[in-house]
């Protein structure tokens, strides 16, 4: 039961954020819509943080990249 819980919740966080963002897509450009971009992200974020929360899936963060080092010698 828990996992249909979480997967309705999840759901419904990924589709709350792309109606946002589709609306945010309508506006004109401004301070409206920089807010309904920041709130659509927040909640796929919110989506992503939860099922690694719940141990779904463990991913790196899309901007963590491999840092490079030089090799001294």
């Amino acid at each position: 039961m828990g996992k249909v819980v979480f997967l309705y919740r999840s759901l419904a966080y990924r589709n709350a954020a792309a109606d946002m963002l589709r609306k945010a897509r309508k506006l004109p450009r401004g301070a409206e819509r920089s807010a309904a971009r920041r709130y659509a992200k927040a909640l796929g974020d919110l989506a992503r943080t939860e099922a690694w929360l719940e141990g779904r899936i463990a991913r790196e963060p899309r901007s963590a990249q491999p840092i490079k080092t030089a090799a001294s010698g």
